[in-house]
């Protein structure tokens, strides 16, 4: 639910023109920026992962926002890759090209953000979904939802972050145990693992994390601004070095008869029958 508090203004389509997946409104010095896609489950097709691709560059340089908060309308925050995306990606060599560039960018876009983002997770976040989330400073998520990165069940190395940000978190042995077997996670074990900052009721998500948001708009935004970046420095390095090849290897699996099987699989609804190949 809406929180009947909260004044939200447009953000102003002098700035944030050209999006059709994302909206933006503000409240005084906090940016919300919601995922708004006409796909499934606020599934990424390939104008939302276009556009957040850009996004994080523009609200660093936005000098109306000190806070972002990053959110999904309806009941899905991001669902990751929408199926007919997935079949595009296989088909057209130039757009899965084109898409790693724009997934660089995305992982680097959040990581050099210098203003705080909270993730307000209001539905379930998967795969990139996921990633997103789990790349900004503070997360906070209806305990009701569900967060994980099933990049293997679709035949796919977890390349667009997820390789990253969850060992970071989590430690390597319960990420790989995660992420090698695509397993969901609830909230409240997202929670414990240390993944999720914030496990809360639905009807008190928007209120909780808008009094964080104002919290930190009110502080001092150079020193939290830097302070964060300085936090981000290890993770920008490990993102550095591992980004790439993780890309290279999503790139290997996206050419392989697995990955074709599960996005057939799930189309067909059925289970599907890999071959390791």
């Amino acid at each position: 639910m809406k929180n009947e508090g909260t004044k939200l203004t447009p953000a102003g389509a002098d700035y944030y023109s050209g999006y059709s997946r994302l909206k933006f409104h503000r409240n005084d010095r906090v940016l919300y920026v919601n995922i708004d896609s006409p796909t499934s489950k606020n599934a990424v097709d390939d104008p939302l992962h276009t556009e957040l691709a850009r996004v994080f560059y523009e609200v660093n340089q936005d000098p109306m926002a000190d806070v972002i908060v990053l959110s999904g309308t309806g009941k899905w925050f991001c669902a990751g890759g929408e199926m007919s995306w997935f079949q595009e990606l296989i088909d057209e060599k130039d757009k899965w090209r084109s898409m790693v560039v724009d997934a660089k960018r995305i992982m680097n876009g959040l990581l050099e953000l210098e203003k705080p983002i909270i993730a307000k997770v209001n539905g379930p976040a998967a795969g990139l979904g996921a990633s997103i989330a789990l790349l900004c400073d503070l997360v906070y998520a209806d305990k009701n939802v569900l967060i994980g990165d099933p990049h293997v069940k679709m035949g796919l190395v977890a390349g667009d972050g997820g390789a990253i940000i969850w060992p970071y978190l989590v430690g390597l042995n319960k990420a790989k145990e995660m992420l090698l077997t695509g397993r969901m996670l609830s909230a409240t074990e997202a929670h414990d693992l240390g993944l999720v900052n914030h496990v809360v009721e639905p009807d008190e998500l928007d209120a909780v994390v808008d009094e964080m948001a104002n919290e930190l708009a009110a502080g001092a935004t150079l020193a939290i601004r830097w302070t964060k970046t300085v936090m981000n420095l290890e993770l920008r390095r490990i993102n550095s070095a591992i980004s790439d090849a993780a890309l290279a290897y999503e790139t290997l699996t996206n050419e392989s008869q697995d990955h074709q099987e599960a996005v057939n699989a799930f189309v067909e609804r059925r289970a599907p029958v890999f071959v390791g190949k």
